[in-house]
């Protein structure tokens, strides 16, 4: 038996709405959506370095899910590294892991173990690597120039894998600083995903309420302005600023989330 929360049942929902565990095929798309994912994808083909950039919540992951979601597992062997924050053998222990070996002891035999198995993946078994790393903003120096190393195969002819750094802005910054000059030159490819815009938040409402089972407006105009000023724009905020409206409005009785609701659900929000 599925026991569903007042406010799902109050308007007759399928199930929550705004929830994280969406089939990649059924995730909203926009503009700077797809061109994440695009850009992602021709890193992957090629094998080369990029950057996807963007403030807390507004996608970067969901993009990089999106864009690996389709993938052959026979020809693609995908790493995700979720937090980097774990020194420079930590890169090594996960790709050696990943790729099925048990790890070497001596971080000099197991970097050479990580490039070995990386050049098996790709000549022997003809399976390109990607690597994921997210929160690449935390990673150190010292972790950024083993990255770059990784980059290099066949006297810098081609490249072993396909890697993709996701993170804040910040990530885009530390890239152009002089030290990090040889690394910034392999990357193929950067994008910085911007917020949404009114319009977006607006067809962002109603295709999550759509997949929970209602098409028709739930939502008054002015409190999807609303809810979108106070969450700039960013998905992840406006599904929690969503969320709880439509509480506030289940909690009153209400057919339709006007702005007196979304008033509720922003100041609740936004409230130390």
């Amino acid at each position: 038996m599925t026991i569903r929360a007042t406010w799902v049942t109050h308007f007759g929902f399928t199930r929550a709405p705004f929830g994280k565990s969406i089939p990649a095929n059924h995730l909203f798309t926009r503009t700077a959506f797809n061109e994440a994912v695009a850009r992602i994808r021709f890193c992957i083909a090629e094998a080369a370095l990029g950057v996807i950039t963007g403030d807390v919540g507004i996608g970067k992951t969901v993009a990089v899910r999106a864009a690996t979601a389709a993938l052959d597992p026979t020809s693609h062997q995908v790493v995700y590294v979720a937090n980097p924050a774990f020194g420079t053998r930590g890169l090594y222990l996960t790709i050696v892991s990943a790729l099925g070996a048990q790890p070497r002891w001596s971080k000099a035999e197991l970097m050479a173990q990580a490039q070995m198995l990386l050049a098996a993946e790709e000549q022997e078994r003809h399976r390109r690597v990607v690597l994921i790393v997210d929160e690449a903003h935390l990673l150190s120096q010292a972790q950024l120039e083993e990255l770059r190393l990784l980059t290099n195969s066949e006297m810098d002819s081609k490249s072993p894998l396909a890697m993709i750094l996701v993170g804040q802005p910040t990530l885009a910054r530390q890239l152009r600083m002089g030290v990090f000059a040889a690394l910034d030159q392999r990357i193929a490819t950067r994008f910085a995903l911007q917020p949404m815009d009114l319009a977006e938040s607006a067809s962002y409402l109603h295709h999550h309420l759509a997949l929970a089972g209602r098409t028709d407006p739930l939502f008054a105009d002015d409190a999807i302005s609303r809810l979108h000023r106070a969450a700039s724009g960013l998905p992840r905020a406006l599904n929690n600023a969503a969320v709880a409206a439509l509480i506030a409005a289940a909690t009153e009785g209400k057919a339709l989330v006007d702005d007196t609701c979304a008033k509720k659900a922003v100041a609740e929000l936004t409230k130390e």
